[in-house]
């Protein structure tokens, strides 16, 4: 009752000299007799056996166990068995931790306590790898189950750790020689593919390395059929290599393109036009005195966040500039038809309403003659399927995009990580902690 150790009981305490106490325990339990081959009770001992396992703190000064267990004969013929020593499940065989420490140390990392493996290992004062052994053992159904039924799929990239850049070759270095920059080229770039389910909430359902067409098929193909016959809805961004790898393993599902990516291509567009129009007006890159310049944190805000005064700024700028300003004011313009076309997500709008402002986006592109908005409205067009299926269901990307954050922010607490099958199993852990109800103070 002491120690809630099941089958061991404390014979005496006694206070070390260093403030630490050491618990005398013995043996309790009458099946630790029976032979782990057999089963069959023994009558005979052969001798005493001291073990020290260590266990979770108790009290304000550390306790130290000392079990005297016995060695048994196993006198049943038919065993191989000849002798052998107690056991418990609270302490099973050889082990010098029991068995609610080497779980406690694991639910730390896996639940969110502490952070990291290595801060687990210092308040539990045990070592790295049995810290990461017992992590894998806590956390192995989360990953050894099947994934969950998914209604919603989420894909998304995210990049595992910096690239590595391989220095300039010989020749690169005779051209930097001759008054030409010598090129470095990327060695390895490491990127995951994660699989988030959206609908459910059940965090990061696997992660796959690479970012490849057959990478993103290869997670697919590896689920049962049924699985991917469920899902209805997969939201991507704009990327081909997902497009490729859905249309080939999930052919009834419905795809969706997040509108942030959509509204950060409108704005790298408008973006792009302001440098352009710098370069043809003055000859070189924009300065702190150039009145475009001056304005381009307002072409990035939405019309809505802009207060009158900063809406007088940004207009009269741009049309004080001529002709030049104006290119820059319809590009601008552009980005806001466009994004009051995303704005009808979520409202249940009608086909005659989304018509109404396709049309007028696609009208002003057409008709401002400008070579980076007809850009715009070609990849506009390309995706359209996939954007009215926003338009008319409001799903995006944004758990995917959440999750990619945890992982980056539990990367970045580890220091990098180098084995990457540790990486997607602590990232499976971290993502699933909600549905878990490890945030839950009750």
């Amino acid at each position: 009752m002491l120690l809630e150790l099941d089958g061991l009981v404390v014979q005496r305490v006694e206070r070390q000299a260093d403030g630490s106490r050491l618990a005398w325990l013995a043996t309790a339990d009458e099946t630790a007799r029976a032979c782990p081959d057999c089963g069959v009770f023994a009558h005979r001992v052969k001798g005493v056996v001291t073990t020290r396992p260590r266990d979770l703190p108790c009290g304000s000064t550390p306790v130290r166990l000392v079990w005297v267990k016995r060695r048994w004969y196993c006198q049943e013929p038919g065993c191989g068995r000849r002798s052998f020593t107690e056991s418990l499940p609270a302490v099973p065989t050889r082990a010098r931790l029991t068995t609610r420490l080497r779980e406690q140390a694991g639910r730390l990392v896996v639940d969110g306590i502490y952070a990291t493996v290595v801060a687990s290992a210092r308040q539990l004062e045990l070592s790295w790898p049995t810290v990461m052994d017992a992590v894998r053992d806590v956390a192995t159904p989360l990953t050894d189950t099947a994934p969950p039924p998914v209604d919603v799929l989420g894909i998304d990239e995210t990049r595992r750790g910096r690239p590595r850049w391989r220095p300039a070759d010989p020749a690169g270095e005779d051209a930097s020689a001759r008054g030409e920059p010598a090129r470095a080229r990327v060695l390895a770039d490491r990127w995951h593919v994660g699989f988030a389910d959206l609908g459910g909430g059940q965090g990061v359902l696997g992660q796959v390395e690479g970012r490849t067409a057959d990478d993103v098929a290869y997670w697919l193909a590896s689920q049962p059929a049924t699985w991917r016959d469920r899902i209805r809805y997969v939201v991507i961004d704009m990327c081909t290599v997902f497009l490729a790898a859905v249309r080939r393993y999930l052919p009834l599902a419905t795809l969706i393109v997040d509108h942030f990516h959509i509204v950060q291509l409108a704005n790298n567009v408008v973006a792009e036009v302001r440098r352009r129009v710098t370069t043809l007006l003055r000859g070189r890159r924009g300065r702190d005195s150039d009145p475009e310049w001056k304005i381009r944190n307002l072409l990035g805000h939405n019309r809505e966040n802009l207060t009158d005064r900063q809406l007088t700024k940004l207009w009269n700028t741009l049309v004080d500039l001529d002709e030049p300003g104006q290119t820059i004011l319809a590009a601008w313009i552009g980005k806001e038809e466009l994004r009051a076309l995303l704005a009808l997500a979520g409202t249940h709008p009608d086909r005659t309403m989304i018509a109404h402002r396709l049309t007028r986006f696609y009208l002003w592109c057409a008709d401002a003659g400008i070579p980076e908005l007809e850009r715009l409205a070609s990849t506009v067009s390309t995706w359209w399927p996939c954007i009215e299926a926003f338009l008319l269901t409001g799903l995006t990307n944004a758990g995917s995009e959440g999750h990619n954050r945890v992982v980056k922010l539990d990367a970045r607490n580890a220091f990098g990580y180098r084995n990457p099958t540790n990486q997607r199993l602590r990232t499976r852990c971290a993502t699933t902690r909600r549905a878990r109800g490890c945030f839950n103070p009750a």
